[in-house]
């Protein structure tokens, strides 16, 4: 038993030395005080780096598809009304969205950004007092209004009870309205009265809208949008004015939902108009993303990166259809965050390598000053004898 327990002490590898052999210098202390300090801020750090999940990063491809884009706005108009200001939605594919409405809050503002008033788009509901049928006569007491299309309607039993439905099927039509006042009910609900009264009004518009996973743009321009001779054009005949300002701050532009650590680099821009007219335009291209938490909840947004451009109207005639216009391009690669714990035993190889490495420069630091120290001492005392 004895010669095992020998065999056993011949194996330490930490032979101890008499305390009365150890001497105890001044920079040692010093060593002592800094590499302890050194310790302790190093374990710190780690633990945080052990408590906090670390985010990794991949690049993939884009292999998703059928899935539909979601675009959330929030942009103000402070020189465009409510009454003007429309939004568009087209992509490669073909399919468009003139004028749309639904998911969309505008807000009129007054010149100092203060809210007047907020609805959805349209101009309003006909007073009904008398109007117009379409066969011509006056409402009668006994009768179901049936306002007229003005040529527009689409088939015999149509009607156009408001100045909204009679512009929307001159959309339909590609027709432009060029004299409200003289469609009975535009000139009931008092349309050219009402974008008066806004004369000087801002605009609020914020919504989202949700569109094929496709290139494509999206813009917020004055008129009701419709289709001539397979060209996009606006109806601007109807506001009878010359130029319109487009200044316009974007509070929030993003495509998909949030997720943490995403930078949107629209969101707070500001763009003041200084020509009569033109199109401002903003070309995005958009990276897919899935962001997943250590919970394993997922998350499918997306980035985007923009560059702009504004293009300027010929004096004397628009070349260019007046508008805010963020054309969107997507991105074949898709960027994977994924969030992990540092696992128990990384943390605890990181501290061990931390004080291990430590104690072992700081022994060697002391060593170097310590025998530096008695050398120097010796050749003193040597060049006083000599």
């Amino acid at each position: 038993m004895d010669s095992i327990m020998n065999k056993l002490r011949n194996l330490d590898a930490y032979p101890k030395i008499n305390e009365d052999f150890y001497s105890r210098t001044l920079s040692g202390g010093l060593i002592t005080i800094v590499s302890s300090i050194l310790m302790l801020l190093l374990f710190f750090s780690e633990l945080r780096l052990y408590l906090h999940a670390a985010t990794e990063t991949k690049l993939v491809v884009d292999t998703s598809r059928g899935e539909t884009l979601r675009i959330n706005f929030d942009v103000t108009f402070p020189a465009l009304a409510c009454s003007i200001v429309s939004l568009d939605a087209m992509d490669i594919s073909g399919e468009q969205h003139l004028d749309v409405r639904h998911d969309i809050i505008k807000k009129r503002i007054d010149s100092h950004g203060n809210v007047i008033e907020t609805r959805q788009d349209g101009i309003g509901s006909p007073n009904i007092e008398k109007p117009l049928q379409r066969h011509g006569g006056r409402l009668e007491h006994n009768e179901t209004y049936c306002g007229s299309c003005y040529g527009a309607e689409a088939s015999d039993e149509e009607c156009c009870n408001s100045c909204e439905e009679v512009r929307e099927a001159y959309r339909k039509k590609g027709w432009a309205l060029s004299s409200p006042d003289s469609i009975d009910q535009c000139k009931r609900e008092g349309f050219l009265e009402r974008i008066k009264e806004e004369e000087g009004e801002g605009c609020n518009v914020y919504g989202f809208l949700e569109v094929n996973k496709v290139a494509g743009n999206f813009h917020f321009a004055p008129g009701k949008s419709f289709q001539q001779s397979g060209v996009h054009v606006h109806d601007l005949l109807a506001f009878q004015k010359e130029s319109f300002n487009l200044s316009h701050h974007i509070n929030r532009i993003a495509f998909g939902d949030y997720f943490p650590g995403v930078v949107n680099p629209l969101d707070r821009v500001h763009w003041t108009q200084e020509t009569p007219s033109g199109m401002y335009q903003y070309f995005i291209k958009v990276v897919p993303t899935m962001y997943t938490d250590v919970s394993g909840n997922t998350i499918q947004s997306n980035q985007f990166s923009v560059t702009e451009h504004f293009r300027t109207a010929d004096v004397g005639r628009l070349q260019s259809l007046p508008g805010v216009f963020f054309f969107y391009d997507l991105s074949p690669i898709k960027v994977t965050f994924t969030e992990e714990h540092v696992s128990f035993l990384h943390f605890l190889t990181n501290v061990c390598a931390i004080v291990g490495g430590i104690f072992t420069v700081s022994g060697i630091l002391d060593s170097f000053i310590y025998h530096g120290q008695k050398a120097i001492k010796k050749k003193m005392e040597l060049g006083k004898f000599s």
